[in-house]
C-alpha cells in the first residue's frame, strides 16, 4: 500500500491547507478506488476537513478555538499543571484532543471524494512555528 510523510511548516496558531498535497499523492499512485487516511505525528495539533472557499470560516474557528481554551497564564485557567513549554502547551494538547488527529477520505475515480467547499487542514495549536508532519497512507 502506497505511503507517503508531508511536512507542513506552520507560523504560529491556525489552520494550514495541504488538500493539493494530498490530491497529487492520490493521483501519483493512480488508484481508481480506496481510502486515504491521514495522520498526524504530533500531539499539539490537528487534523480537519473544514471549508475551503471564505478564508473567514478559519479565522472564526481559530478565534472560537482561542476563547475555548484560552493560555494556561489566563485567570481561567489556573487550574493547568502542566506549563513547563509555555503558556500555550497545554491548551494546545487539550484542542487537538477535542479534534482529529486522524482522517479518512474515500478516493472514487481516482480523485478525493470531497465536498465542493471542503479542504484539508492542518490545524496548529501552537504559538511558535513548527515543522508537522502528516503521514499519507492509500489503502485498496
Amino acid at each position: 500500500m502506497p505511503q507517503t510523510r508531508i511536512s507542513i511548516q506552520t507560523r504560529g496558531q491556525g489552520l494550514y491547507e495541504y488538500t493539493a498535497e494530498a490530491e497529487a499523492f492520490v493521483r501519483r499512485n493512480r488508484r481508481d478506488e480506496g481510502l486515504l487516511t491521514v495522520f498526524v505525528r504530533h500531539t499539539s495539533c490537528s487534523l480537519l476537513i473544514q471549508e475551503n472557499a471564505d478564508p473567514d470560516v478559519r479565522r472564526d474557528l481559530d478565534t472560537f478555538f482561542r476563547r475555548l481554551v484560552p493560555p494556561s497564564d489566563d485567570p481561567s485557567m489556573r487550574w493547568i499543571v502542566h506549563t513547563m513549554e509555555g503558556p500555550d502547551d497545554m491548551p494546545a494538547h487539550i484542542k487537538a484532543a477535542l479534534n482529529q488527529v486522524s482522517i479518512g477520505i474515500p478516493v472514487s475515480e481516482g480523485r478525493l471524494v470531497l465536498g465542493t467547499w471542503q479542504g484539508l487542514y492542518l490545524f496548529e495549536h501552537r504559538d511558535r512555528p513548527h515543522v508537522r508532519e502528516i503521514v499519507l497512507h492509500l489503502g485498496g
